[in-house]
């Protein structure tokens, strides 16, 4: 026995002792982390076919290797000694969902430089196509993928849900957008879209992506059921009353104003004038 101690004691003392050591409490935090964390949604290429891949990347070399790399890794191609004028990020990582929402909002591929890539209403690519890029780029990395018909249904959302959606529509999206959803203008140029016209599945996967200068909020920040329940609240208007009577557009204090100063001062204007032609 004295003599096992002595050789751990020994070892122990080892100059290779802390780094096997610290090497041994890495893995195990790793595997902790692996095994309990919660997982983030994850763009599955199980249902896409390696052709609808392999199609996928021949229609991403063509459109968008330019500016996003031949192999999606950013910085755009180098021709001649030149690299591409408006470089784009990695698409490593990014998932499913984003290529969706910005090739299918028509913001990509990007038709001019400028602060922001504005939505566009001729869309170049078919769905088909869409999914297929979407699919070669998922397949690359792990990423957020297209939400399902389930996570988009708006019908089975209570009345309790709706004004949940509401409250977290007011508290992490109104500051950009508006509290009505009508969009705002942000700092260089860019703004936040109006979301009026906004798909539910474009609204879904941009809390997903975070595209541009919108934050991301994947289901630890946001679950998926207060994402619909905030689709909800921006898609039936009929569930949102208007109680202050006409709404002036939804955009704030400035229509308001105006329409104080017009209709208000300009009635309080006719009555005096009534009243100096009466007194006369």
């Amino acid at each position: 026995m004295t003599r096992t101690l002595t050789a751990l004691s020994a070892r122990r003392r080892h100059p290779l002792a802390v780094v096997v050591l610290i090497a041994l409490a890495l893995l195990l935090v790793g595997g902790l982390y692996a095994a309990l964390a919660p997982r983030a949604a994850e763009a599955s290429t199980a249902t896409a076919s390696a052709d609808d891949v392999e199609t996928g990347k021949k229609l991403f070399l063509a459109n968008c290797a330019t500016c996003h790399g031949l192999n999606a890794q950013g910085g755009g191609v180098t021709v001649n000694g030149d690299t591409a004028q408006n470089p784009g990020p990695s698409l490593i990582g990014v998932g499913a969902a984003a290529v969706d929402f910005q090739v299918g909002s028509g913001r990509m591929p990007l038709a001019q430089s400028g602060p922001q890539a504005p939505k566009v209403n001729k869309i170049r690519f078919s769905q088909e196509q869409i999914d297929q890029m979407a699919a070669y780029i998922a397949s690359l990395a792990p990423g957020p993928a297209i939400p399902t018909e389930e996570q988009l249904d708006v019908s089975t959302v209570n009345d309790e849900q709706l004004a949940r959606g509401a409250a977290i529509f007011r508290t992490n999206c109104a500051m950009c957008h508006n509290f009505a959803g009508k969009g705002g203008a942000l700092t260089e140029g860019k703004y936040a879209p109006s979301l009026d016209e906004a798909s539910a599945k474009h609204i879904y996967e941009a809390m997903l992506t975070g595209p541009q200068s919108m934050p991301v909020f994947n289901d630890t920040t946001i679950s998926s059921e207060d994402k619909t329940a905030i689709i909800a609240w921006l898609t039936q208007d009929e569930k949102r009353p208007d109680p202050g009577g006409l709404t002036l557009g939804s955009v704030g204090p400035v229509s308001e104003g105006l329409f104080a100063w017009i209709a208000g001062i300009g009635l309080l204007i006719g009555c005096s004038v009534w009243l100096g032609m009466k007194s006369s």
